[in-house]
């Protein structure tokens, strides 16, 4: 089993502490796992057993709980007075009005509170109002490349690129592969998305069309890092014969960011140092999922797929992530760390070629301040071109950030 060091290094920093901690992201990406492993710690540090208490409100031996008093009385069952505890509530959005739940427990100075959802329509309404400042958002994402790359042994890191680039990083995908049976991974990847439209999207949002809903989704997916509105999206649909309105695309964009299938990337004006409200950019949760839903080969569109693999590490590695704009130029990331630190990031395949290296740098250089700059490729060594890094993105993905 991968430990997944990142999160569980937040866990640890909030244990014991006044808040609740919520673990966000999409389906099997690792939520229950990174739950298991972090009362393994709990367990080890020497809290009883007893004193942990776990549900997964998607089992079917937990179905006669999914009403917060009976889950309230439930829980308060198992709690000896003058005792600590730590309940741990797996997929609590199944449960209705499950806010007066937590807030319950949470008020309760001898239960510490964790909880998982699959759908950030869970953060919004009545939840944000009764748990306003009560509660902190972990997201957490399908394997990195180098969390991926843990479970291979004696492999050339270009091999084992290879694999995450043509399959993904969704946890159960390095089993497959492992065990020899690549052949399942479509198919599994498949389950996880016709789980997510079911579980995530239809009972949050009316899907009028699924034939529109799809477009939306494959047109999206196959235009990642590319500059996108619900207008143009309309409009491009409309014109190639499926008729589609931009408010039923902005729905449908909604549900697939809130379930996690999608993320957004804004614009940044960088000259200007403020927010663009249109024309922001999508990427994937996993390469291998849209190359799934897509049905593309692994050649196909490699510049996005790279850009999409640094959008995604760039939020491990916690920075919030905006696509920049700089005069007529566009830098591929604005990269801002919690402490205020501004990084530039291009990605491109290879910058071998003297129109590829042109572009890529220009968008750079036209910056005119001095915070880091750098070109992420997939040629092999480092190169600087006046205070612009140029690194090798294996190296890059590899690198302890810890």
């Amino acid at each position: 089993m991968i430990l997944r060091k990142h999160y569980l290094k937040k866990l640890r920093k909030l244990r014991d502490q006044n808040i609740i901690k919520v673990i966000t992201g999409i389906r099997r990406s690792g939520k229950s796992t990174l739950f298991k492993q972090f009362q393994a710690e709990l367990l080890a540090s020497g809290v009883a057993p007893r004193n942990i208490i776990s549900l997964n409100l998607e089992e079917l031996e937990n179905a006669s709980l999914l009403e917060p008093h009976l889950l309230n009385d439930y829980i308060m069952r198992l709690i000896n007075p003058g005792e600590n505890y730590y309940v741990f509530l797996d997929e609590i959005q199944n449960v209705p009005n499950f806010e007066k739940l937590v807030d319950s427990l949470f008020v309760k100075d001898f239960i510490d509170v964790y909880m998982t959802g699959s759908n950030a329509y869970m953060l919004s309404g009545d939840l944000a109002t009764v748990l306003s400042g009560r509660y902190i958002e972990i997201s957490i994402l399908p394997f990195s490349f180098a969390e991926f790359a843990k479970s291979y042994t004696d492999t050339p890191k270009a091999e084992i690129f290879a694999d995450y680039f043509e399959y993904g990083g969704f946890p159960e995908v390095a089993n497959f592969i492992h065990s020899g049976a690549k052949s399942e991974v479509p198919d599994y990847l498949d389950g996880i998305y016709k789980t997510v439209l079911e579980k995530d999207v239809r009972r949050r949002r009316e899907i009028r069309s699924d034939f529109d809903f799809t477009n939306v989704l494959k047109f999206t997916m196959d235009n990642i890092g590319s500059q996108l509105s619900p207008n143009n999206i309309a409009n491009t649909l409309t014109a190639g014969g499926n008729a589609v309105n931009r408010l039923t695309v902005e729905s449908y964009l909604t549900a697939l960011t809130d379930s996690f299938v999608l993320y957004e990337a804004n614009r940044y004006d960088i000259k200007g140092k403020k927010l663009l409200q249109t024309l922001g950019k999508y990427y994937s949760v996993d390469i291998g999922l849209s190359r799934n839903i897509l049905d593309k080969n692994p050649k196909a569109d490699r510049g996005r797929l790279l850009e999409n693999i640094v959008y995604l590490e760039l939020l491990r590695r916690n920075k919030t992530v905006q696509v920049g704009k700089n005069d007529s130029k566009e830098v591929d990331f604005v990269a801002t760390s919690h402490n205020g630190t501004v990084s530039y990031y291009q990605v491109a395949e290879t910058m071998l070629g003297a129109d590829t290296r042109e572009r890529e740098l220009s968008a750079l250089q036209n910056i005119r301040d001095h915070n880091q700059k750098v070109v992420l490729t997939l040629d092999l060594g480092n190169e600087s071109y006046d205070g612009i890094r140029q690194l090798y993105l294996l190296d890059w993905l590899l690198q302890d950030t810890e």
